[in-house]
Order: structure tokens, then sequence, then C-alpha cells
């Protein structure tokens, strides 16, 4: 750290090493690749980077009391109804790659038009297209 203190690190490190895999199985090798090595290079950026991994994706997404999928439609749901795009943009695909379908993305966010709104869902599905259609591109291309 720049100031001389010791590093702070409130979650085990097993938690940690538990959220990375989370993390990695979610985004992709590539996305958690770039916020780290972003956080590397900017000590301002690197508590939250800390605090992701190790409560959100350690301490939380990590309990047992559900998996991976059913974690991604909690937060799909929410980030419907807090319409924070660029967050649901990233957990759609993550979605995505912890099994959901575009069928039961798509039922979703149907579902989530009765309880956050129809302007909620229309942008929900705006942004799930781009993710479908970009993830169609790729495979296309013969990339994963």
């Amino acid at each position: 750290m720049s100031n001389g203190q010791q590093k702070f690190s409130p979650v085990a490190p097993e938690i940690v090493e538990l959220g990375h895999r989370n993390r990695r199985q979610t985004l992709g090798d590539a996305y958690v690749d770039r916020s780290i090595s972003n956080a590397q290079q900017d000590d301002f950026l690197q508590p939250l980077q800390d605090a992701v991994t190790g409560l959100a994706w350690g301490a939380v997404w990590g309990r047992p009391g559900l998996g991976l999928k059913h974690r991604s439609l909690v937060t799909i749901s929410v980030l419907i109804a807090l319409g924070r795009r660029h967050e649901l943009k990233l957990h759609l695909n993550g979605a995505l790659n912890n099994g959901w379908t575009r069928e039961e993305l798509q039922e979703i966010l149907l579902h989530a038009a009765c309880y956050c709104g129809m302007p909620a869902a229309v942008d929900g599905f705006r942004i799930a297209k781009e993710v479908l259609d970009e993830r169609a591109a790729a495979e296309g291309d013969g990339r994963a």
C-alpha cells in the first residue's frame, strides 16, 4: 500500500479463493483478469477489487444455500429492478455461463415486467438481446 500500512484482509484466504473461482465461472477469465489488472495498476481500485472478490463472490456467492445458477437469477432480477444496465449486461452473460438458457432468460425478463415495470423489462430485453447477439457472433467466429 502506498501509505506504508499493512494490507487489511477481513476475509479468510480460502474464502477469497472461492470468490475467485465463483467469479471466473460466472464472468469468465478475460473479464476477471482485466479487473484484477486494472486494480493492480491503480491502488485506489484495489480495495474495491478485494471486497468484490472476497465478500461478494466468496462470502456471499460461496454460501451453500444456493448454487451459482440460482444466484444469477436473483442477481439479474435485482439488477433489472435497480436499472443497473452495465452490471445487468455482465450478469446476463454470467447467467448463461451458469446454465440459464435463452428461453429461461426471456421468462425471467417477462416475470420482472410484472414486479419492476415495463420500462425496466424493456431495457432488460434490449440488453439481453445485445448479449445474445454478441455471443452468437462470437460462436459463429469459432470463439466461445
